[in-house]
């Protein structure tokens, strides 16, 4: 048996779970947080035998796609009448698809 903790952008998390749920797999969803961007991502853990790893690897392939995204980059800090302030610039960055963990389990017990 498999662990699999998949952490998501939220724009996907939905339709994602939609998605494992449709083909029958339990999803355990959490709210976190990235600690790149700072911005709201999606942990799901699906736990599945190893002969059903593939498919749903498949499943977060389908629905998460990677896109580009607009975001503020610090630059410096400046001196200003004695206050400190940073600077900031948009940047693109790649936001998006999974990034996936696979753990194997030695017991699984359901009360």
């Amino acid at each position: 048996m498999k662990l699999i903790v998949a952490i998501v952008q939220d724009e996907d998390a939905s339709r994602l779970v939609n998605q494992l749920m449709k083909e029958g797999f339990g999803v355990t969803k959490l709210a976190t947080t990235g600690g790149f961007l700072r911005a709201g991502n999606t942990t799901l853990l699906v736990g599945v035998d190893d002969e059903k790893l593939q498919s749903v690897m498949d499943i977060i392939e389908h629905v998460c796609k990677s896109r580009k995204q607009i975001a503020s980059a610090p630059t410096s800090m400046s001196h200003m009448g004695g206050v400190y302030s940073a600077a900031s610039y948009p940047v693109e960055v790649t936001v998006g698809g999974a990034t996936v963990f696979v753990l194997s389990v030695d017991q699984f017990v359901k009360l």
